[in-house]
């Protein structure tokens, strides 16, 4: 079975391992396999890998031996890397296109917002320093403030609603949710397979 599966910089098993990852290798184990707890884990959708990422290491991983899979993880008896690749820009690349469509579904997106992810985009071309580029964040999150406060105080009044709205806006929200999370992981699966 094919999964996602990512590392550390050092490219080093986690969990006081510290095995060097390699393509090609096979790394096995003969202990029972249980997940979250021992063998080696890996995620079919790269979403659900980042979700686990210690850091930028992406590796196209084979499970193979024993497997069990889970919601959003499998564990098995044996992983071998197939592909392997520091992700670092791309995962940055991937945070400024998913805040930018986040930005379109909003009347006026605060400047601030949108300054930030241009400078994370000067950033990444060496273009603006990290001092630079942390002034930027730090106005963006002084515009999230306020857009948080507001949306606490929309959120106040609106109470009264009750909970047919809330029904209903859980469901559209849900439906929302899992088709950008399906737009992000076919964009970073895309992006990753051009850098792998």
């Amino acid at each position: 079975m094919k999964a996602w599966h990512f590392l550390r910089k050092s490219k080093k098993l986690g969990y006081r391992d510290g095995r060097l990852v390699r393509v090609g290798h096979t790394f096995k184990t003969s202990d029972e396999i249980i997940m979250c707890q021992s063998g080696f884990h890996a995620s079919v959708n790269i979403m659900d890998a980042l979700d686990y990422a210690p850091g930028p290491i992406i590796c196209r991983v084979e499970l193979g031996g024993e497997i069990i899979r889970g919601d959003d993880k499998c564990v098995a008896s044996e992983r071998t890397v197939i592909a392997m690749a520091d992700a670092t820009n791309v995962l940055h690349e991937m945070a400024c296109w998913s805040a930018e469509r986040a930005l379109k579904r909003i009347k006026n997106p605060d400047p601030r917002s949108i300054a930030a992810i241009q400078a994370k985009r000067k950033w990444l071309l060496g273009e603006i320093t990290d001092a630079q580029l942390d002034a930027a964040r730090d106005a963006a999150r002084g515009a999230a403030r306020g857009a948080a406060t507001d949306a606490a105080t929309d959120a106040a009044r609106g109470a009264a609603w009750g909970a047919a709205w809330d029904a209903a806006w859980g469901a559209a929200w849900g439906a929302a949710w899992d088709a950008e999370w399906r737009a992000q992981s076919r964009r970073l699966t895309k992006m990753v397979k051009e850098l792998l």
